[in-house]
């Protein structure tokens, strides 16, 4: 299943090693990534794809505990529900 991370929060050494870190560990595969900082502001956004045995209620858990861990806010949604939502 693909899905869209955000990660954002104010920008410090680390951000972006803690969460692909994270999402290696967990054979999370990176399509795709976009980010930009904003006046000390760190924003960013991957695509990215789970494991065919993946649970997505786990993986969203463990993305929220790591972004508390480093004082991001991390949110996760599948890829599908994303797009439906942003469609005009």
């Amino acid at each position: 299943m693909q899905v869209i991370i955000t990660v954002i929060g104010t920008d410090k050494v680390g951000i972006v090693a803690a969460v692909t870190g994270h999402l290696a560990k967990q054979d999370i595969n990176i399509l795709d990534v976009s980010q930009t900082i904003m006046q000390g502001a760190f924003t960013m956004m991957l695509l990215a794809k789970l494991p065919d045995a993946a649970d997505f209620a786990q993986v969203k858990a463990d993305l929220q505990a790591l972004g508390q861990d480093i004082d991001v806010e991390v949110r996760i949604a599948r890829q599908e529900i994303f797009d439906a939502m942003h469609k005009l």
